[in-house]
């Protein structure tokens, strides 16, 4: 390989990782928080209860709140479902209605949960 195109490519490879390494980093859509772990220890039996991650749920619905961020799809359902557990049904169809408020593309499935505490 000629020398010139030696340094070329190795000038060309260097822009590119300069380039590269002042790409801003965009934030995260959505404030995900212990969601994601809260429905995989759900999902492994939860040695903790639900009581635990009611708690950890609300205080990441809070702190997404304050910081003006989206909470991620499901959450809220989840939420419900933790709530109806422990026998908060009325908290649960609060929660459910709020996922069917934020995610429009939920109503059909929060529609059939609520449906069932109207019989």
């Amino acid at each position: 390989m000629p020398a010139a195109l030696l340094v070329r490519l190795t000038l060309m490879c260097g822009a590119a990782a300069v380039l590269a390494g002042c790409a801003t980093q965009k934030p995260p859509l959505y404030a995900w928080g212990g969601y994601t772990s809260a429905v995989y220890s759900q999902l492994q039996g939860a040695p903790e209860g639900p009581e635990k991650q009611i708690a950890s749920l609300e205080e990441d619905i809070e702190k997404a709140r304050s910081k003006n961020g989206r909470l991620p799809p499901g959450l809220q359902a989840h939420l419900g479902l933790l709530y109806l557990t422990t026998g908060k049904a009325d908290q649960a169809q609060q929660a459910w209605q709020a996922e069917k408020t934020q995610f429009p593309e939920s109503t059909t499935f929060m529609d059939f949960l609520l449906a069932k505490f109207k019989k």
